[in-house]
């Protein structure tokens, strides 16, 4: 059974860019966040990526997931595990 889903992506058909209301651009990011985790385009971008951009990229993750998440929703939302 598959745990992670991007169906955002595959439905999504509003607009796409930030500073039109809060609504789109909740949107914008989920549509740019599903369409850059692709795999074949991260096959191919990581390996362009510098140390400093792969560093920089899991920072910012690792900041946003901690700073929003308690740390069941950590869990249970991002590592997808049965975490008490």
């Amino acid at each position: 059974m598959k745990k992670h889903s991007h169906n955002h992506i595959e439905t999504f058909d509003g607009l796409a860019g930030l500073g039109l209301d809060r609504e789109t651009d909740e949107n914008t990011i989920i549509y740019y966040l599903q369409k850059f985790s692709d795999d074949t385009l991260m096959k191919e971008l990581v390996k362009r990526l510098t140390d400093e951009e792969l560093e920089e990229i899991f920072s910012l993750l690792t900041r946003l997931l901690r700073k929003h998440l308690t740390d069941p929703e950590y869990h249970n939302l991002f590592l997808k595990d049965d975490h008490p």
